[in-house]
């Protein structure tokens, strides 16, 4: 189960138990409570504050990490392997007493909490969203008693998960019933339970002094124009709805200059730390608005949120990204996450065994495809164009699967489905503009971006595909306004590429801050390259 190098690692985090814990295991005769049992068996083998002992729960295989003589008590339901081993470990060392690394703020809203809430989130081992949702809910559970959660492999529990019509991961239940979806974390959980927090939030936010530098967005962009900003010495803050953008949501970084391999959410988590070491004022879990542009040169802009509050900065670097684009075609909406998805990684576990459908012929569509076929029992590509227009070698790979088909020309006109989940994909053959029906259970859309822009319209100068237009420096067409990243019409969409840029727009914002002859806290302050 566990190798010895893992065994080794473990050991010494384990070390770091304050108190002792008990893992009650709840098993069956099935392959997957002797996988369990074994994982579980040798974790306690590793510490001497560890017990195993064996419970009846209804889920089989599943298991209890508690703290003795308290209420406190974390559950998972299947063996937690893959992105959610993270979820493991920091669940016994924080049911172990050892502290957790949050915010104090938001630990104490956790601990205020009124009412009893009972939570159960459904994840996938390959998930890389799934960890932060699964590890914030396990952590409200450790602080107040009231909180239980019960993190759910969806593909162990498949039939109670297609009962609850949960067709894409991570899904949240709240005293059972639906609660939300996609990756949250702590502060934007506890944003839907409170509602008076964010109130008291708008408030203190309205009182910050202006910035001198205000970057919205949290992606690689973002940081890198943060902390430029920040070792420049003058004021930054960081808007962000949530911190890393797109990397969390990309399973493997391999072309990052000196790093061989990171995974995307713990490239995001690295960004985050640099960013708060450098003392820069993060604003999180908070989405721009409107953005109202300095009356003259060396003036202080303003930004809106969607909660109400205005930021007030004289310069602003706009890192916001790109999302996912859709389909907009009739029941695409209706069945998102109910067998409408855009991670084959997170949500391709939920449809083993089942047939499904892959829109795009780009690289993105064509890896989906592939991923999808060790998963399912067919998986149908179909592309718009005449060609498919992934690298060769991807191309070759599909080809040769047995249970891939592919269909070009292919121009999707519909997503069908039974009320609850989807049953068939309908397109039009642009060949010959023949009508067809494909039966599905899952249709997995990677077409492609778009920038994150709308808010900008009629402010700053935006391309016909909605991209901001800057220039060398990373300026736009407003003065004192700079971007970089996916949001903008640089011509590569590349990690690497918004780090630099992000880096270059905040050496920009900081010339014109000087050259505009605004005053800041600590002007002369230098940089390393």
């Amino acid at each position: 189960m566990l190798d010895s190098t893992l065994q080794s690692q473990l050991k010494t985090y384990l070390e770091r138990l304050v108190l002792p814990i008990e893992l009650d295991a709840s098993l069956d005769e099935s392959p997957g409570s002797r996988e369990l049992e074994e994982l579980l068996r040798q974790i306690a083998a590793l510490s001497d504050k560890i017990r195993l002992h064996r419970s009846n729960d209804v889920r089989k295989p599943s298991f209890a990490i508690r703290r003795p003589g308290s209420d406190i008590c974390v559950r998972f339901a299947g063996t937690p392997l893959g992105h959610e081993f993270s979820s493991l470990v920091l669940a016994l060392l924080q049911v172990g007493g050892h502290p957790p690394k949050a915010d104090p703020q938001l630990l104490q809203r956790v601990r205020e909490l009124p009412g009893e809430y009972r939570f159960e989130t459904y994840f996938s081992p390959s998930c890389q969203n799934c960890p932060d949702v699964v590890q914030a809910l396990n952590l409200m559970s450790v602080l107040n008693p009231r909180v239980r959660h019960v993190a759910i492999d969806g593909a162990s529990f498949q039939s109670e998960a297609e009962a609850r019509s949960v067709m894409a991961v991570p899904s949240v239940f709240l005293n059972g019933e639906p609660f939300a979806q996609g990756r949250m974390d702590l502060g934007q959980i506890l944003a839907k339970l409170d509602t008076s927090p964010p109130e008291r939030e708008r408030q203190k936010l309205e009182n910050e002094a202006p910035y001198d530098v205000l970057i919205v967005g949290g992606g690689p962009a973002g940081a890198a124009a943060a902390l430029y900003a920040a070792r420049k010495g003058i004021r930054t803050g960081l808007v962000a709805e949530r911190f890393g953008g797109q990397v969390l949501d990309t399973l493997g970084i391999e072309n990052l200059i000196s790093i061989a391999h990171v995974e995307g959410p713990q490239f995001g988590r690295a960004l985050e730390q640099r960013v708060r070491e450098h003392g820069v004022h993060v604003v999180s879990a908070q989405k721009a608005a409107q953005f109202l542009p300095p009356a003259s040169a060396g003036g202080l802009a303003a930004l809106r949120l969607e909660s109400g509050a205005t930021l007030r900065s004289r310069t602003i670097i706009v890192c916001t990204g790109a999302r996912w684009r859709t389909l907009d075609v009739p029941g695409e909406e209706r069945y998102r996450n109910r067998g409408v998805a855009y991670c084959p990684h997170c949500d391709g576990p939920l449809f083993k065994g089942k047939r499904v459908a892959v829109i795009g012929g780009g690289n993105s569509g064509v890896e989906a495809a592939i991923d999808l076929a060790g998963i399912t029992s067919h998986v149908t590509l179909l592309e718009f164009d005449s060609r498919l227009r992934a690298d060769g070698v991807l191309q070759r790979k599909l080809r040769s699967l047995a249970n891939v088909g592919v269909r070009l020309n292919a121009q999707t006109t519909e997503v069908v489905g039974d009320g609850s989940r989807v049953s068939a994909l309908r397109w039009k053959d642009l060949a010959n503009a023949t009508q067809h029906e494909l039966a599905v259970e899952g249709v997995f859309v990677q077409i492609g971006l778009l920038p994150n822009t709308e808010w900008l319209r009629g402010t700053v100068e935006l391309s016909e595909r909605g991209e901001i237009v800057i220039d060398d420096r990373g300026r736009c067409s407003v003065p004192g306004v700079f971007a970089a990243g996916d949001a903008t019409t640089v011509p590569f969409k590349q990690i690497v590429i918004a780090i630099g840029a992000g880096s270059t727009a905040a050496l920009s914002a900081f010339d014109y801050l000087i050259r505009h002859g605004v005053r800041t806290e600590a002007a002369d302050v230098g940089i390393a390259a």
